[in-house]
């Protein structure tokens, strides 16, 4: 028998709201963009969304949130749900998930906009088949999403790898820009990092200039932390500094030397295969990891 239930999915970004009311099949049924303005009205204006489409459509049966952050992902937490510690005016310790839920009335879960991207590449993307895998988004900001048996790897909170000290790149001097922590991977090879580095944004910089291959060291050295802690069946690098063609081959051929050969299973011999790019492109893939959330939501 045919499953008719509806579900909403809600990528919560620092810009924009996008949301989408879809089929179990993940038929996107309604879509609409809202701008992310003050949290009431944001949170309103997405509740209205899906009360048009719910009546248009079929009311969701659940709901999945993939949001910016840092969220209180710990379901003990009184502020489980929350955002918490935000750069974006009037969010911090907003409760999106309560909100949501309450709003609809329907069973409903939150997580990263990265670990979500991770569940949408596990279910339909690159990462299809995987037991294990992560998601590596490199823009503005660097986020890690990991996934094992189709869940998001959680425990009273999530992965903040982007953070990470990194091995430096020979005769690399540069400061960094995380305001935390300076040159931690993120203060090292983030868009931003990219920008303040060689005075042009990452889409201004020439194939041959020599932030790609500073670039490709400081992703290669997250996948080989990555590759000895995790075991990840596949790793898959997204966001808007790897649309640079020929990064991730890149990112191979400066990896291969850093693992050295040692303790590796065979598919984590077969870099081509380990590291790739995103499968998802005409559908963002946070987007698709709430609907995922929401089916989760239902199933219990």
């Amino acid at each position: 028998m045919a499953d008719e239930r509806r579900f909403a999915g809600i990528e919560a970004g620092g810009t924009k709201f996008v949301c989408a009311l879809a089929t179990a099949d993940g038929r996107i049924l309604a879509r609409e963009r809202i701008g992310t303005a003050d949290p009431v009205l944001t949170l309103s204006q997405t509740l209205e969304f899906f009360g048009r489409a719910g009546r248009e459509h079929g009311a969701p049966a659940a709901a999945g949130i993939a949001s910016f952050g840092p969220l209180d992902l710990d379901p003990a937490s009184p502020a489980y749900g929350s955002i918490v510690s935000t750069p974006k005016p009037g969010w911090s310790d907003v409760n999106i998930l309560a909100a949501v839920r309450d709003g609809l009335g329907v069973p409903t879960r939150i997580d990263t906009d990265v670990n979500a991207a991770a569940l949408a590449e596990g279910r339909n993307g690159a990462a299809k088949g995987c037991h294990t895998h992560a998601y590596v988004t490199v823009g503005t900001g660097i986020g890690v999403g990991l996934v094992a048996g189709g869940r998001s790897l959680i425990a009273r909170g999530h992965a903040e790898m982007g953070h990470i000290p990194v091995p430096r790149a020979p005769g690399d001097d540069f400061a960094g820009v995380c305001s935390y922590h300076g040159d931690c991977l993120e203060g090292m090879a983030s868009g931003p990092a990219m920008a303040a580095r060689w005075g042009c944004p990452a889409q201004g910089l020439a194939p041959g200039h020599p932030a790609w291959a500073m670039q490709a060291h400081y992703v290669a050295a997250l996948c080989c932390t990555l590759i000895y802690t995790v075991r990840p069946d596949r790793i898959v690098i997204g966001g808007g500094v790897f649309e640079q063609p020929g990064l991730h081959a890149h990112v191979r051929r400066v990896l291969e030397p850093m693992l050295a050969g040692y303790g590796l299973a065979p598919h984590e011999r077969d870099l081509d295969t380990l590291i790739v790019a995103p499968g998802l492109v005409e559908t963002p893939p946070g987007l698709l990891g709430a609907l995922e959330l929401a089916r989760q939501a239902a199933d219990g």
